[in-house]
């Protein structure tokens, strides 16, 4: 599978924020940046997640920052990769050095291959945080979201089971303080996430909408304004409606223009203007 997944691929047309949420969401962390996976742990942990057990996750190192312990953790994935028989190379020279580009190619092509292996169906039984809890480092913050969850699991979170008398009273406060602060500290860490989110998609739009600019403004030049493709493209660009596409129409436009009267006009063109 992992060799028809070629450069051109839909896989490689997926958003940053697009993985950041399917990392996010099925690891139970917290990346804000594409860079932050370039230790390679999250590679290591999805691939434990779409064969659960095929990964020593107590070798793998979240809380590598240096070089050294990066290529560890790829050394892992490299083993899970050659006993699975999937030949994907790892540039790890490349990995390690943070690139955003470089680590998100990558991704696109991890979350590709997940998905083809399970349907993009989440692994209901794989309890993200104890597996990093199984040995190795975990990261920063990993430790503190298990506590959470398990603090937010207890049967009586308000301590309403309790015997009665003025130990009770104050058992409830206590319990129902820290109830209210984990629902506070819930809320706080979802708004920041979705503050993220939107930084990421208003980053994501600005990047396209140069790109469109930069066509409609070569697309207005006086050497190619009057080329059918030109035409057609800005046919697309000027489009009022955006419920339907305008492709077929564009499309429509270079059926019907008759290519060779146009570069006849366009030779006589050159002719005249040579000829001044």
């Amino acid at each position: 599978m992992a060799s028809n997944i070629g450069i051109m691929d839909s896989a490689y047309f997926v958003g940053r924020n697009e993985i950041l949420t399917w990392i996010n969401n099925r690891l139970q962390l917290n990346l804000s940046r594409i860079e932050e996976a370039a230790s390679g742990a999250v590679q290591c942990q999805m691939m434990d997640m779409t064969y659960p057990g095929v990964v020593p996750m107590h070798k793998v190192n979240f809380d590598a920052k240096t070089e050294y312990d990066m290529i560890q953790n790829y050394k892992i994935l490299q083993e899970v990769f050659n006993k699975l028989k999937i030949e994907k190379p790892l540039e790890v020279n490349r990995l390690v050095k943070g690139r955003p580009l470089d680590n998100l190619e990558f991704l696109q092509w991890l979350k590709r291959y997940c998905d083809s292996v399970n349907g993009g169906i989440m692994n209901e039984n794989y309890n993200p945080v104890e597996r990093r809890c199984k040995g190795g480092k975990v990261p920063k913050g990993s430790q503190k979201l298990s506590k959470s969850l398990q603090a937010n699991n207890l049967g009586d979170p308000l301590g309403l089971s309790s015997t009665s008398g003025p130990k009770q009273g104050k058992t409830c406060a206590v319990a129902g303080a820290t109830y209210y602060a984990g629902e506070v500290q819930a809320l706080t860490k979802e708004m920041t996430d979705l503050k993220l989110s939107m930084d990421l998609l208003e980053k994501e739009r600005d990047f396209y909408f140069g790109k469109l600019r930069d066509i409609e403004i070569l697309c207005q030049t006086s050497e190619l304004e009057r080329i059918p493709m030109s035409v057609a493209i800005k046919k697309i660009l000027y489009a009022a409606d955006a419920k339907e596409s305008a492709l077929a129409k564009a499309q429509e436009y270079l059926d019907s223009v008759d290519v060779a009267e146009i570069d006849d006009e366009a030779k006589v063109e050159i002719e005249i203007e040579a000829d001044q």
